[in-house]
């Protein structure tokens, strides 16, 4: 068993909630709180939340993440 990571990020609109939502529905579980940060430089806000998922396959560098 493998767990699998990802950060999933976007500016702060339901585009976000929208892609978290997806991530759920696909088995992943939130690990730890979302984080908001000001990107000056496209003058919006922009979240960060860490997903885990446990897996029955090996690691490999070259896994799609999203896809499993």
């Amino acid at each position: 068993m493998t767990t699998l990571y990802r950060l999933l990020t976007e500016e702060d609109t339901s585009a976000f909630c929208h892609k978290v939502t997806a991530a759920l529905a696909q088995g992943w579980v939130l690990h730890g709180s979302p984080c908001y940060t000001f990107d000056p430089a496209s003058n919006v806000m922009r979240c960060a939340q860490a997903v885990t998922k446990d897996v029955a396959a090996d690691y490999t560098p070259d896994m799609k993440l999203g896809a499993q």
